[in-house]
Order: structure tokens, then C-alpha cells, then sequence
């Protein structure tokens, strides 16, 4: 499909597209943040419709349409995950509308930090959000607003969706190499390996501590030193999460976490395709002989991977 829509370079501009959903607009700061080669891509795309950029309306500037319309595009960008009616009504119009439609940032892909509501499911999330106050009238606001979704959901839950870019945000780098290999029909050349893969700390294969720890104190390493010479976090005994994450946020060589002497926190999702972060992460540590049950949060590393039905509300035993 990818190679088919974007053969139509030849004869036109490529045409692209760009929605926002449950999101941050970190997504869109991303893209922005391209740069200079930003100004290169723009010699061949036409950015037909991104909310951040330009003022254009659903309904037309005066609301002279009956029905919410969005641009023909060749290259569909959406950002943020599905939670209410809205914002699906949206991304299936994007993905009619679009030839190619990609899932950018982890929360499209992954269900990214909003999918954690999962965990108690919308209606609680609600009415934590709306009505814990010393207020006595407050209320969660239901007049001329969508209606939530029954959970988070992540877009190729919804649609189907021809290539996932996870992040959060995504690497600036790899959206202008999927714009790019896209513009130039090509498949695009994106990361495959995990955090660890490229970490240049060192590893030993040995545990220090057969329990994790919390992050309340200082790992171990000299700040006068480069990463290269500090010990693996996760062998120190610290929860990270970087075996179980697609990489893709390194820069200078090193993953950003561990660049700031921090554990990795999941944030580009799963290494492995369908991967389930939690259950993968308990069965390497367990593996190298650590208690679990040490880990204080367990559901807290589907922090960014919890559409998919991956985070769910529990059943209260009676």
C-alpha cells in the first residue's frame, strides 16, 4: 500500500495531514522539532490540515458544512490515543480520508500515559478528576460534551493503522524519515532494537541485589565519568525498563533515561511487537533470580503500554 499511494509523487505535491486526539501536543513540538529538514520535506509535501499549525475548520470557517469535513491527503499523521466519541469519530474520518495513515507518539500506539484511566476505568477517572473538591456542587460535566469511550483505546484498536512510530515524544529524526521514505516510496528505516541494545553501560550479567529498589536513592557512578563507565541500573537493582522497550530516544550516544543516570521508564513501548511490557519485565528479572514481589507497582510498567486491553479495572473480591 505504502508503495502504491506514494508512486503518485511523480505527477503531484504529496499531500499530508495531521490530527491530534488524547494528546499533549508533545507529538506536534516533535515534529516541529525536525528543523532545518523541515524546510526540505516542504519541497515536496503540501501540509494540508494540522490543527497546530493552521486555522482550519471542521465545519468551514463559517460553519457552512453540514457535516464534519477533513482534506484528501496521501499521508495521515494522528497523534494521542482514542477516549471518547469524538476523537473517534476523527480518526475514522482521517482514515478514510488518508492513503497512508500512521499512529504517531506512544499514546497512539500504545495507549501512552491517558490509558493508565484503564486501570479503574473511565467513569471512577471521571469522577476523580471532577469531583474531588471542597467544593460540595461539583459534578463531572456531561452537557454538549462527547461521550467517553468504555476505555482508552489505542488507534489500531479502532482502524487499521500502516505504520506505528511510538515515542513520547517521538524522535524527531524518525519523523522526518517516515515523511521522507514515504515522499520517496521507500520503506523507512526506524529503530528494531531495545533500550538495552543501545546502552553503552556496562553489564556483567550479575544482580547486585536480588531485590528492586526504589528509586529514592542515588544509583551508583561518577558524574566526571561517561556512561560507558557506569554499571548497568538495572544490575544495581533498579526497575529498568529498558529489555522490554523499543529504542529510539537515544541521543549522544545514549538512551536519554540513562544519559540522565535514571531507569528507563517504558516510554517508547514494547521492544517486541504485541510485546506486554509488565509480563516480559517480571519474567527477566525473575530469570536472574530477583523477587518480584519487590516491586512496589508491578502495574505501573504498562504505564505507557495500557490499551490493548493490557490495563484493566479489578474486580473487587467480595
Amino acid at each position: 500500500m505504502t508503495q502504491t499511494s506514494t508512486q503518485s509523487q511523480h505527477t503531484h505535491r504529496i499531500r499530508l495531514a495531521e490530527e491530534w486526539l488524547h494528546s499533549c501536543a508533545g507529538c506536534e513540538m516533535a515534529f516541529l522539532n525536525i528543523g532545518e529538514h523541515l524546510l526540505d520535506l516542504l519541497q515536496d509535501i503540501d501540509i494540508v490540515h494540522m490543527p497546530v499549525l493552521m486555522d482550519h475548520k471542521y465545519y468551514g470557517q463559517k460553519g457552512e458544512y453540514g457535516q464534519r469535513r477533513l482534506p484528501k491527503a496521501d499521508i495521515g499523521l494522528v497523534s494521542g490515543g482514542c477516549a471518547n466519541e469524538e476523537h473517534k469519530e476523527i480518526l475514522t474520518h482521517m482514515r478514510a480520508q488518508c492513503d497512508v495513515l500512521v499512529a504517531l507518539g506512544t499514546c497512539a500506539t500504545h495507549g501512552g500515559i491517558p490509558a493508565m484511566a484503564n486501570n479503574w476505568g473511565m467513569q471512577e477517572t471521571y469522577e476523580q478528576v471532577f469531583q474531588t473538591s471542597t467544593c460540595e456542587t461539583t459534578s463531572v460535566p456531561a452537557d454538549h460534551l462527547p461521550r467517553p469511550l468504555d476505555r482508552v483505546y489505542a488507534l489500531d484498536e479502532l482502524v487499521s493503522i500502516d505504520l506505528l512510530l511510538p515515542g513520547c515524544p517521538p524522535n524527531p529524526t524518525h519523523i522526518a524519515e517516515i515523511i521522507g521514505s514515504l515522499v520517496a516510496g521507500r520503506q523507512p528505516q526506524l529503530p528494531s532494537k531495545s533500550v538495552c541494545d543501545t546502552c553503552p553501560a556496562i553489564r556483567t550479567g550479575k544482580m547486585v541485589s536480588k531485590e528492586v529498589k526504589r528509586f529514592t536513592c542515588n544509583c551508583v557512578f561518577d558524574h566526571e565519568q561517561p556512561i560507558d563507565t557506569m554499571r548497568c541500573l538495572l544490575e544495581q537493582g533498579f526497575l529498568c525498563m529498558g529489555p522490554v522497550t523499543m529504542a529510539g530516544c537515544a541521543r549522544d550516544g545514549a538512551p536519554c533515561c540513562i544519559r540522565a543516570r535514571v531507569p528507563c521508564r517504558g516510554c517508547y513501548g514494547p521492544a517486541r511487537q504485541g510485546g506486554h511490557q509488565m509480563m516480559d519485565m517480571l519474567n527477566a528479572v525473575s530469570g536472574s533470580g530477583v523477587d518480584v514481589k519487590s516491586i512496589v507497582d508491578r502495574k505501573n510498567m504498562l504505564r505507557f503500554s495500557g490499551a490493548h486491553n493490557r490495563l484493566r479495572v479489578r474486580r473487587k473480591r467480595k
